[in-house]
């Protein structure tokens, strides 16, 4: 399987969330990348920087994506929960979330 672009790892992270509880950054990561169903070598594949996986970057992205729109929020240091919006947005069993599904959000 192709590692996932930080879009398609939108729908996931709100689904590790949905629980309520909070996670941590390298949680949500690898929570991800078993809902994918990645590999080791996929989950250990370095970007060309060779400073952080592509995985744990795409994840990054989609957080802040989310963070941004007020679908999850950051409990405390590297640490992130669901929030309200959030829920909702899963109650409505969303296909996918993408960047053009968070233009609804402020």
């Amino acid at each position: 399987m192709a590692i996932p672009d930080f879009q398609a790892c939108m729908l996931p992270v709100l689904k590790v969330l949905s629980d309520g509880k909070e996670y941590s950054r390298s949680e949500i990561a690898n929570k991800v990348a078993d809902y994918f169903g990645l590999s080791k070598e996929e989950r250990n594949l370095l970007l060309p920087s060779g400073t952080q996986t592509y995985i744990n970057s795409r994840v990054g992205w989609a957080r802040t994506y989310l963070l941004k729109a007020g679908l999850i929020k950051r409990t405390k240091r590297a640490f992130y929960a669901i929030t309200e919006e959030g829920l909702k947005l899963l109650q409505s069993n969303p296909d996918k979330i993408n960047v053009k599904t968070l233009m609804n959000y402020e």
